[in-house]
């Protein structure tokens, strides 16, 4: 029953991906501080991620402006062989292709595209697959299906969708950020890694994902415990089960912080990776206004909930 549709011409590697944070500078405007973002760029890729996915939903993508995005993209790729991965979701089409284009000429090596949802009862099955298919014709960034159904108004893709939505040459993997293993082994079941990649979209089922034939993660707590995420998935590549299923375990009881929202995971990405990043200021770290950083309870509940990973993290060595 596998598929027979030819391998994409260029596939997102299996890996782990941290949606990188946005740090901002400590004025009334709240500035990106790409001085940085590039020191923070520089801290992930030397934890051993396989990739850096720029201006999503952990980067507070609605807040920021086009050019904002396409800069944090050029940034990035100042950091040698570094693959980029950049959200680029209008409402529109047209707009979705304009953002495309702005991705692909700053460098970005994959667009991550989440589905029209705003007036979501007239979003049919027909406009979801015109929707992407208009957009993987109109450009020639290859276009990685973002399902998340929380972000999206309850819009949720279902697998054959995501199927015939793979047939496409443009289309070249999902990011299933709805927590469904139910779709990675009926997606896997069907296509190999080089025509439809399928990935996580947090690590703490990334065990459970691999198992089925996924491809690895998309997740914020990588922003935090880069090498420790890394680790997982390459013990569970290693074959050394018993060890991942052990990390995946403390990894899952460190992520639930980052559910909490994007100002727990930063102010946990301050705290845990703030020093070793090379950034002190913790403003840096706040959320864009209108949105207020963590309570000191909330704060110290953060703590409490990811200091386990801590030492790990500091024990383990650099990749790069």
């Amino acid at each position: 029953m596998g598929s027979t549709i030819a391998a994409k011409s260029k596939c997102p590697p299996p890996g782990v991906y941290p949606p990188v944070i946005s740090l901002y500078k400590s004025t009334p405007r709240q500035e990106i501080d790409l001085d940085a973002s590039y020191k923070f760029f520089q801290h992930l890729v030397r934890g051993g991620v396989h990739g850096l996915v720029l201006a999503g939903t952990n980067a507070e993508a609605v807040l920021l402006s086009a050019e904002e995005r396409k800069e944090l993209v050029k940034v990035a790729k100042k950091l040698h062989r570094t693959l980029a991965v950049r959200n680029y979701h209008g409402q529109s089409t047209t707009e979705s292709i304009r953002l495309a284009e702005d991705a692909l000429s700053a460098g970005a090596d994959f667009g991550l595209l989440l589905p029209p949802s705003y007036w979501v009862k007239a979003v049919t099955k027909d406009v979801i697959l015109s929707f992407y298919r208009d957009i993987a014709d109109a450009t020639e960034l290859p276009l990685i299906v973002y399902s998340f159904p929380a972000m999206c108004n309850g819009l949720d893709l279902n697998s054959d969708m995501l199927s015939e939505l793979a047939q496409h040459p443009n289309i070249v993997a999902v990011k299933l950020t709805c927590g469904n293993a139910g779709k990675v082994t009926r997606l896997t079941q069907e296509f190999e890694h080089s025509q439809f990649g399928v990935y996580a979209g947090s690590s703490d089922w990334l065990i459970p994902c691999l198992a089925g034939g996924g491809s690895g993660c998309v997740t914020g707590i990588a922003n935090i415990f880069p090498k420790s995420v890394a680790r997982l998935y390459a013990l569970w590549q290693a074959g050394d089960i018993k060890e991942a299923k052990k990390l995946q375990g403390l990894v899952a009881q460190a992520e639930k912080a980052c559910k909490e929202g994007i100002a727990p995971t930063k102010y946990a990405a301050f705290h845990f990776a703030g020093a070793a990043a090379g950034l002190s200021d913790p403003k840096a770290f706040w959320p864009r206004k209108p949105y207020t950083p963590c309570s000191d309870e909330k704060a110290a509940w953060v703590e409490k909930v990811m200091s386990h990973l801590a030492q790990l993290e500091q024990n383990l060595p650099d990749a790069v």
